[in-house]
């Protein structure tokens, strides 16, 4: 018995000439479509292997003439990369912390809780996904601003406590863990929090290892946020890069390249590494399409 799934086009159907042409404009676009997300990228390393006056020459080459390994030793000791790389993570591990005992305890009240007009607040809170985030970085500069928060990394951790995409992915999947659990804990005296502590969380490491991967992608990504908030020292690793390198005046453009390249190494293979981690992450949040 054969139990390979059937595709949209079965080989019967692609005995139609319209159907096969169909077909192979399907596979163009596609073809097109990953020729332009894989073209940036290779251009970007290849560029970092080639002499300065090549990258600049016209017509531009697509590989190197003559590969130069030294630019990237010029490039790590160009910038300090692992401070900035540390400062990353400081925001990622702070962010990842608020989600889970800040956004998954409010997820669990609202899922879990028979909390006074619930659904006025869960409505709430997705009537703000649809305000524009740029409409709300003056009043939270502010905000941060009057609590002293300017220049540290509270000014990342708190707004990733107040993320309501965050909250209604959690409580989305808070939603199918059975009550009767909750309910036995509860007969045998466990408060809430231990309930959420010792039943909830280890059943929702699937969503939050997901959603620990989009928060390192964004803190990764990052550049605009940390230029408002944070001074040089402090800079993550996305803003340390486009005002010391994309910025710079003096600096060779195979250098800079070859900076780039060692920056984006990290979250390729991240998701390369947790891909199906990833997809099944989405399948149980009901994200999938």
């Amino acid at each position: 018995m054969n139990n390979r799934a059937r595709g949209i086009l079965s080989p019967h159907d692609l005995q139609k000439p319209a159907n096969r042409i169909l077909y192979a404009l399907m596979m163009l676009v596609i073809a097109l479509m990953v020729c332009t997300m894989l073209y940036p990228i290779l251009i970007t390393f290849f560029n970092a292997f080639k002499e300065n006056r090549e990258v600049i020459s016209f017509p531009p080459t697509f590989l190197p003439t003559k590969w130069v390994w030294g630019n990237f030793e010029k490039g790590w000791v160009y910038i300090d990369l692992l401070k900035y790389v540390k400062n990353t993570l400081l925001i990622f591990v702070g962010n990842i912390v608020s989600i889970i005992f800040i956004l998954g305890m409010a997820a669990y009240s609202l899922s879990k809780l028979r909390l006074p007009k619930r659904r006025w607040i869960v409505l709430y809170f997705m009537t703000t996904l649809f305000i524009p985030s740029t409409t709300y970085i003056i009043p939270n500069f502010i905000n941060l601003r009057d609590l002293g928060l300017i220049n540290t990394f509270w000014a990342f951790w708190l707004p990733a406590a107040g993320s309501a995409f965050y909250l209604f992915v959690i409580k989305t999947f808070f939603d199918d863990i059975h009550n009767e659990l909750l309910e036995a804990a509860r007969v045998d005296g466990a408060s809430e929090f231990r309930s959420y502590l010792q039943i909830v969380l280890p059943l929702s490491v699937p969503i939050f290892a997901t959603l620990s991967i989009f928060v390192f992608a964004s803190a990764w990504n990052d550049w605009f946020w940390p230029s408002l908030v944070l001074n040089g020292e402090k800079y993550p690793l996305a803003t340390a890069i486009y005002r010391f390198v994309i910025q710079a005046r003096r600096l060779d453009l195979n250098i800079r390249f070859a900076i780039l390249s060692i920056v984006m190494v990290p979250p390729i293979v991240l998701f390369l590494f947790f891909q199906k981690f990833v997809m099944r992450g989405l399948q149980l949040t009901g994200l999938k399409g």
